[in-house]
């Protein structure tokens, strides 16, 4: 008895030992610093590139989707140019992700961030005190000549003093922080510019480096945010955009796969015509609005882009899920 009593105390010993030096791990790894070089990005005043700026902005690149107050939410999703004045919460199961300000006010926006900061966050995930920003963001390797224009497009906003709340990280967020969150840069050497034509490359570079279609149609480890599925393929659960805590969507098999494909039997015209009809499903969280200001040519380009995916089996349902609680 004895014995075993003496082997339960050091047991516990032992526990308490690791659990104490775990607490304090975590606590030391909370602001981790990372090495990223600065873009030798200027931002134009440049009327011709603020206004392609503006265009990825409130088009394909969606920023205003996130990026809105959300006392503007209802003008945003009727497809008004909102300002980018920031707070709206993403609620994740490791924190609630406050989206910010990225107008061009001195106190509570980007006013006192130089281009080449900007640019390093946009494309490293680095934020100027060297810590991580969680992945949201498609931008890593946007061509130089397009992040001149967003950052362009950025300065010349009208700025908004908008104090947006800090992040609110959980437990389990500070561990998946402290082991699991890095930066996540270029996947290939930048290019300065990139043809804008109806060929699949083109396609390729608007839905994986600035529509981010990939980003939400690929099933995501909602913890960390990693690409757990296959690329395309669907499977992602998005909340609905009336009422999150109620109703949940699955995103769609974007690839050409002939029986769970979203897209099999699709014309080019068809395809087309969809994103001219806009949001059909109310609870919908794709940001029809913003994709709806793409040209004909650009569709042309994405959707002979995803035609040239390898098919992928991966049968995802349609439709509204009601949130079990």
């Amino acid at each position: 008895m004895k014995v075993f009593l003496k082997i339960l105390k050091w047991t516990g010993i032992i526990i308490v030992v690791l659990v104490v030096g775990l607490i304090i791990t975590v606590a030391c790894r909370q602001n981790l610093q990372f090495e990223a070089p600065y873009p030798d990005i200027k931002a134009s005043t440049d009327s011709s590139i603020i206004a392609r700026g503006r265009y990825i902005a409130y088009g394909p690149g969606h920023c205003t989707d996130c990026h809105h107050d959300p006392a503007s939410k209802e003008l945003m999703l009727k497809g008004q140019e909102v300002p980018l004045s920031g707070g709206m919460p993403f609620k994740l199961p490791i924190a609630t992700i406050y989206v910010r300000n990225i107008t061009p006010d001195m106190e509570t926006g980007i006013g006192k961030r130089t281009d080449a900061e900007i640019a390093r966050l946009l494309r490293y995930g680095v934020r100027p005190d060297n810590t991580a920003v969680l992945d949201f963001m498609p931008f890593h390797d946007a061509t130089d000549e397009d992040l001149t224009a967003i950052i362009s497009f950025l300065r010349s906003q009208k700025p908004v003093k908008h104090e947006v709340p800090q992040h609110e990280i959980f437990t389990m967020g500070k561990v998946v922080k402290a082991f699991m969150i890095k930066p996540v840069g270029p996947s290939m050497p930048i290019r300065k510019s990139i043809p804008r034509d109806t060929t699949a490359n083109y396609g390729k570079y608007i839905a994986n480096s600035i529509a981010n279609c990939v980003g939400c149609h690929s099933n995501r480890d909602p913890m960390t945010g990693a690409m757990i599925g296959e690329p395309f393929a669907g499977g992602m659960t998005i909340e609905s955009i009336i009422d999150a805590e109620k109703y949940s969507l699955l995103t769609p098999n974007l690839t050409p796969d002939a029986t769970t494909g979203r897209l099999a039997g699709w014309s080019q015209e068809q395809f087309i015509q969809r994103f001219r009809q806009g949001r059909i499903n109310p609870h919908s969280p794709m940001p029809w609005p913003s994709y709806s200001r793409m040209s004909d040519d650009e569709l042309k380009a994405l959707f002979k882009y995803l035609q040239s995916l390898k098919p992928v089996k991966n049968e995802v349902k349609s439709g509204v899920i009601t949130n079990q609680h």
